[in-house]
C-alpha cells in the first residue's frame, strides 16, 4: 500500500497522485507539485489515503511544499497575466489568418510555459505563430489543437436542465456515449434533444445507463403479450421504466380497455416476433436523417478519444 494524496490542477480536471511526504495536509489545502510540464500549483481534494501499489503511476513524486502566500500571490498574478496572453494571441492568430479558434491561455505556475488551447476544423500551420509568441512573451509556447467537448469543458455553461454544466462542474473525464443509451431510456432520438452544448451525445446519458439496463431486463416491450394474475392477457401499449409498471391493451365483454399493472402482476410473458415496418422495413425520412446524423456524432466520439486537457 502507497500513502497518497489527489491533487488537480483546474476544475473539474483529472485527479493526479502525488506523495505528502512529511507535509500534513487536508483537503483543499493548496500545494506545489512538479509535473511534466514543470512546477505546477493544484488543490487537494481529498485527504491522505492508502492505495494498492498497482493503482500509482511510478515514479510517485512527492509534493515540494504546501503553498504559502506568497505562492497563492502569483497563482493569482498568473490567472491575470493568461488575459493579457489571450489578448495577445487573438491578435496574432488574426495577424497571420489562422482559421483557428482560440479557447484558452493558461500558464504554468513557475512561468516556465504558456499553453494556447484551440479548436480548429483540420491541421493548422501554426509554426509562425509560436514564433510571434514566443518573441513576446519570451518563454516556451505550446499550442494544443482540443476538441468540442474540451472546449466546452473550460468555458463551461447550462445545459437544457438548468444546471451547469457536468463537465465543467465534476466530470473528470469524458465517458464513451452511445446511441444505445438513448434508446435504453426511451428517449426521443431527435439529435437536438439528446445533444449538449457541444454538439455532441450528452454525458448525462451515461449517469443512469446502468440502472436502466437492470430495469430493462425484467420489463416486457411494446407489442409483447402479456397475462397478469387476474386472468386477462393482451398486448402491452405502454411502459414505465422507472416506475416498473405498464399498460396492457385487454378484451373485456368484447370491447377494448387498457388496463395498468405493476411489473410483479404479471404472470406471462411472450415476446413478439420481429417484423418489417409497414413501409417495408425503411425508415421515414426524417427518422433516417436523425439516425444518420446520430451515427455522425457517434462516430466522432470514437475518433476524437480521449481528452486532451490536463496531460500533466
Amino acid at each position: 500500500m502507497t500513502r497518497v494524496i489527489g491533487v488537480r490542477f483546474r476544475t473539474a480536471g483529472k485527479i493526479y497522485f502525488f506523495s505528502p511526504g512529511k507535509y500534513v495536509i487536508k483537503k483543499g489545502d493548496h500545494v506545489i507539485v512538479e509535473t511534466a510540464r514543470g512546477v505546477e500549483y493544484g488543490t487537494v481534494v481529498g485527504e491522505p489515503k492508502e492505495v494498492e501499489d498497482d493503482e500509482v503511476v511510478k515514479p510517485l513524486k512527492p509534493v515540494l511544499r504546501t503553498a504559502s502566500t506568497k505562492d497563492d500571490e502569483q497563482e493569482k498574478a498568473n490567472r491575470e497575466k493568461e488575459k493579457e496572453a489571450f489578448r495577445v494571441c487573438l491578435e496574432k492568430i488574426k495577424k497571420h489568418n489562422l482559421d483557428m479558434k482560440l479557447i484558452d491561455a493558461e500558464y504554468t505556475f513557475d512561468n516556465n510555459k504558456i499553453l494556447f488551447y484551440f479548436t480548429a476544423d483540420g491541421r493548422i500551420d501554426f509554426r509562425e505563430l509560436v514564433k510571434d509568441l514566443a518573441a513576446v512573451f519570451k518563454t516556451r509556447i505550446e499550442l494544443r489543437q482540443i476538441g468540442v467537448r474540451d472546449e466546452t469543458k473550460i468555458i463551461g455553461g447550462y445545459g437544457i436542465c438548468g444546471r451547469p454544466l457536468c463537465c465543467h462542474s465534476y466530470l473528470s473525464d469524458f465517458v464513451p456515449v452511445s446511441i444505445k443509451m438513448a434508446k435504453e431510456q426511451s428517449l426521443s432520438l431527435n439529435p437536438t434533444k439528446i445533444s449538449g452544448v457541444c454538439g455532441r451525445l450528452m454525458c448525462c446519458l451515461k449517469n443512469e445507463e446502468d440502472v436502466y439496463e437492470e430495469l430493462n431486463r425484467k420489463m416486457p416491450s411494446v407489442g409483447d403479450i402479456c397475462k397478469a394474475n387476474d386472468g386477462l392477457e393482451g398486448e402491452v401499449s405502454s411502459v414505465n421504466i422507472l416506475r416498473q409498471t405498464l399498460r396492457i391493451l385487454v378484451d373485456v365483454d368484447d370491447e377494448k380497455e387498457v388496463h395498468e399493472y405493476k411489473l410483479e402482476e404479471i404472470e406471462q410473458i411472450k415476446k413478439k416476433p420481429k417484423k418489417k415496418n409497414q413501409n417495408g422495413g425503411k425508415k421515414n425520412s426524417q427518422e433516417d436523417a436523425e439516425m444518420k446524423e446520430l451515427e455522425k456524432l457517434e462516430k466522432i466520439e470514437k475518433q476524437e478519444g480521449k481528452s486532451k486537457l490536463g496531460d500533466n
